[in-house]
């Protein structure tokens, strides 16, 4: 002989596994939402960084056009390739420095320098320059933090 037992759960277990399924349920919301808004916030971190990031590569590329500019000014005056460079070093932007045929150049903000630099090419050449260093430096303590 077979007994047969009755097992029941009454209305508190019932009730007791929803209050569990909805107290999981928020909690997992929540953490959805906390991840979602820190996702925002390294993005926008992330957006400003290379914002700032291109700004100063387009006062680098701005600079550099404004050294064409004077070697092609230097160009149309020189006889030969060291009258050529002479006249480069007298008519050079301020903050750019000059040595042997390398122009360097710093550009910066609060947090990050660009060190530039390029080569200028023989007179007579159909290209005038060269970049030759385009390097990049940051703190990066202060803007992750």
């Amino acid at each position: 002989m077979r007994r047969k037992s009755n097992v029941s759960f009454g209305p508190g277990a019932a009730s007791l596994i929803l209050i569990v399924v909805i107290l999981s349920m928020s909690v997992l919301g929540m953490l959805a939402l906390m991840n979602a808004r820190n996702d925002k916030k390294l993005s926008t971190r992330s957006i400003d960084v290379t914002e700032a990031c291109y700004a100063l590569n387009d006062k680098a590329e701005r600079s550099l056009a404004t050294l064409d500019g004077v070697l092609y000014a230097c160009a149309a005056v020189a006889d030969d390739d060291d009258s050529y460079l002479a006249a480069i070093r007298g008519l050079l932007p301020a903050g750019m420095l000059m040595e042997g045929r390398v122009v360097s150049w710093e550009e910066s903000d609060d947090l990050r320098t660009l060190y530039c630099a390029a080569e200028v090419l023989p007179k007579g050449e159909s290209e005038r320059l060269r970049w030759q260093e385009h390097r990049l430096s940051a703190v990066t303590e202060e803007i992750w933090n």
